[in-house]
């Protein structure tokens, strides 16, 4: 496994730093109940994260990173993304509820194109949840299409976007 890079940054969600790191198997319960419990998901888009479950085996498999404050001495996953190489995909991007709107979205796509540009690509494609078109489109994200639904857990069309990775 090649050495990542970890993201330090100046947001402060209540108190304390987040830092970006390289997913292990222990934090899969952890993904599993922020995509399970993740409000944007709640009413007609409720049936696409019932079940869904982030692996040991996903984050063995991908590049999947967390974000992680250190809240008087008590590390907290409040965020993650997962880069899939092979399809040039941002496949997964959550947030925790009570850390929206604090930065550490942005700071997780920085870091996914920072990823993306090591790997040697030049694009990541995103096919996103349609309450999160906002967010895509401000941080720089290019909208490319829709991508059809796909009963039963998709019953709706989705945005498609695309990342484009500059080299450094």
């Amino acid at each position: 496994m090649r050495n990542t890079l970890l993201m330090k940054s100046s947001i402060t969600p209540r108190r304390g730093s987040i830092t970006v790191r390289r997913a292990v198997a222990r934090d899969a319960k952890r993904l599993t109940r922020l995509v399970r419990g993740s409000r944007a998901y709640e009413g007609q888009y409720a049936g696409m994260v019932a079940g869904y479950r982030v692996g040991p085996d996903y984050i063995e498999a991908h590049r999947v990173f967390v974000a992680v404050t250190d809240e008087e001495g008590e590390s907290r996953v409040i965020g993650f993304y997962s880069l899939l190489l092979a399809s040039r995909e941002l496949d997964l991007l959550f947030v925790a509820d009570e850390a929206q709107g604090r930065g550490v979205g942005r700071l997780l796509v920085a870091h996914m194109q920072s990823e993306a540009r090591a790997a040697g690509l030049d694009r990541v494609r995103v096919v996103s949840h349609p309450p999160a078109e906002g967010f895509y489109r401000g941080v720089g994200a290019v909208r490319t299409g829709t991508a059809p639904a796909a009963p039963p857990a998709v019953g709706w069309a989705r945005p498609e976007f695309e990342f484009l990775i500059p080299p450094a």
